[in-house]
Order: C-alpha cells, then structure tokens, then sequence
C-alpha cells in the first residue's frame, strides 16, 4: 500500500479520517472545525502528514509527525502524535507501513529518533511499536497542564 505525503488536494479524505481518528478517542469535533485545523498543520508546514491509500486510491490511514528538538541528544526528532487506520483496513500491515514510512521521513531528515505515546489499553499499538524497535519508557514520566480548554 503506498504512503505519501499529504497535499491540500488530499485534505477532504484526510479530513474523514481524521474524524474518525477523533471518535475513536471519544473526542468528536465538527467536521469544519477538523479541516480548518489541518489545513493550517499544511499551510503552516508545521507537521508531516503522511496518508496511505489501498490500490485503487483509496485514502485508508494517517499519521502526523511534528518536529522538536531532542534536549538531551542536542539532535532534531520527531513526535509521533496520530496514527490512524480505518477500522475496515486494519490487520493488513498498514499501521505498520505508515509506521516505517514515519521513520524513514524522520531518518531522511537526520532526526535521532521518534517519540510516540499510546493509551494504556492500547495492547496492539504497543505490539506494533515493540515489534519495531520502539522501547517503553520506563525512567520518564508524561504530565500534561490543559489551558484554557473549551471542551
């Protein structure tokens, strides 16, 4: 299955898989509302979308990277923030496509690594990311401050 980069005229199917993306973490969001956020992650050239299609060109799955600098490494990398698969197309390697073709944007791009988080249920996804090399942080842990959030 074939990932490419995503370009504004990919930005209707991204759109409904980002939706969807969106219901599976129980955070539905009007569909204007998901559009106008990744047409500025496009415009902005703030992130990497990365969007798979079956044989016939259909858009089936994403991922978003977004560039940081990694401190400690004193090195550009990359968070791997969505990953997302239709529920139809899963079990078909394409979680796994999206994945390799992650890593090899953010090697082309000389970063030291992708960092990626995951919900503690998430039992295949960490199988996945285990399966290719992804390590478990166990000395570091994730805190979030939410501001001014409307929702």
């Amino acid at each position: 299955m074939p990932v490419s980069r995503v370009v504004p005229a990919d930005l209707p199917e991204l759109t409904e898989l980002f939706a969807g993306y969106l219901s599976f973490y129980q955070v539905p969001r009007p569909v204007a509302e998901i559009e106008a956020f990744l047409a500025a992650r496009l415009a902005g050239n703030d992130s990497v979308l990365l969007l798979a299609r079956d044989g016939t060109g259909t858009a089936l799955g994403f991922v978003q990277l977004y560039p940081f600098f990694a401190s400690l490494q004193l090195k550009p990398a990359f968070l791997l923030s969505d990953l997302y698969v239709s529920p139809a197309a899963r079990r078909q390697g394409l979680a796994e496509a999206l994945m390799n073709a992650a890593r090899a944007h953010a090697e082309a791009n000389g970063a030291c690594g992708l960092q990626l988080e995951t919900a503690k249920d998430n039992f295949a996804g960490q199988a996945l990311y285990e399966k290719l090399g992804y390590v478990r942080d166990e000395v570091f842990y994730t805190y979030w401050l939410g501001l001014n959030d409307p929702a």
